[in-house]
């Protein structure tokens, strides 16, 4: 099973179904989403590792991988991501443990995808 592959597919299936709707609030949000996360007074990564680690509190798996995905395609460290899960395990509580074996658990896959 291809975890990292089957969830983009996923995720490119139906955001695609969503936006063909052509909703326009619900669009419109989905660009938010997407622009948030632009350079600005903030760099990229910052960003993406504080949208991580919400997304570790608020228990988002699907979230999580998005966050963890990008992280990983724009250099952030296996070490880095060890250091956020230990914020957001901080911040949540041992609820988010579940959470981080199934975050590592996929940077694992993104590792794996890319030797």
């Amino acid at each position: 099973m291809n975890t990292v592959k089957e969830f983009n597919d996923y995720r490119t299936r139906m955001n695609a179904k969503i936006l063909g709707h052509n909703h326009k609030n619900l669009n419109r949000f989905f660009n938010l989403d997407t622009n948030t996360y632009k350079e600005g007074a903030l760099d990229v990564k910052t960003k993406e590792l504080l949208g991580l680690v919400a997304s570790l509190v608020l228990r988002c798996d699907d979230c999580v991988r998005y966050h963890l995905e990008t992280a990983f395609q724009i250099g952030v460290t296996k070490d880095e991501i060890f250091d956020l899960f230990m914020v957001a395990n901080l911040v949540g509580g041992s609820i988010c443990i579940p959470h981080t074996r199934r975050a590592l658990e996929f940077w694992e896959a993104l590792e794996e995808e890319e030797s």
